[in-house]
């Protein structure tokens, strides 16, 4: 696998670098997801179920190889993909939730929790192993995100940081958490609350806080958000877009 690969490469041209990740050699990607978390979440034992849950789904692998990628594009890493793999705090968080996740279906839900809690303290995230998230969602820096439990986001999602996808008391069911459709774009800060859809491709501004749906390719804004327009902002590649 070529991301395996670069990644040997990378730590072989800089002793250093390998030193202070503490990383050596791996044959495929499951054994350095596995070696990587072991040092991030300071724990053999983590290192060793990420390794596991990775080995056993490659479809898991595949996902997890798009987030990276997506992540890459959209954030213009000069170190490709390799550099966001080992440095991306958001593409990590978004590992540990798929690898929590994972758990969660296959009804290991304790430690679905012991691994969302172990990666929240790594990474500053609260996100529920049963939210859902589809592939390719690039979380921007990653500090503060926080998602409940029925919160599901679609494919090419694109966050960033201290956003919110909360409930409000006055909700329960399956759908109390928001739905954010596909191609979305939320800004820092946000606040999304209740069972609420964004639509596909609609941006939230910064520090915006939604309580009402928001439609398809609009953009919302302020602090009760309200509709400014036609959404301007996609990290989507046109071929992705679906109608």
């Amino acid at each position: 696998m070529k991301l395996v690969d670069d990644v040997q490469a990378l730590l072989n041209g800089n002793p250093q670098l390998a030193q202070v990740l503490n990383l050596s050699a791996f044959e495929n990607f499951p054994q350095l997801a596995g070696a990587l978390f072991s040092q991030l979440c300071n724990s053999a034992t983590i290192g060793d179920v990420v390794h596991s849950v990775y080995a056993s789904d490659s479809q898991l692998v595949e996902t997890t190889l798009y987030d990276i990628a997506e992540t890459a594009r959209r954030n213009f890493e000069p170190g490709g993909q390799s550099a966001t793999l080992l440095f991306s705090r958001g593409v990590q968080a978004i590992m540990a939730h798929r690898v929590a996740h994972k758990l969660w279906v296959d009804g290991d839900t304790n430690l679905s929790l012991a691994i969302k809690v172990s990666s929240g303290r790594a990474f500053a995230t609260d996100i529920h192993p049963a939210a859902k998230i589809g592939a390719g969602l690039w979380l921007d820096h990653g500090l503060g995100f926080v998602v409940g439990e029925t919160s599901v986001i679609g494919e090419d999602v694109s966050i960033w940081h201290n956003v919110t996808l909360g409930s409000t008391l006055n909700d329960s069911g399956a759908h109390r958490h928001p739905h954010v459709g596909s191609g979305a774009v939320i800004g820092a800060g946000a606040i999304l609350l209740g069972g609420i859809t964004i639509g596909s491709h609609a941006n939230i501004a910064a520090g915006s806080i939604v309580v009402e749906d928001i439609p398809e390719g609009m953009v919302a804004v302020g602090s009760k958000a309200s509709l400014r327009g036609p959404a301007r902002v996609s990290f989507v590649q046109t071929k992705r877009i679906s109608s």
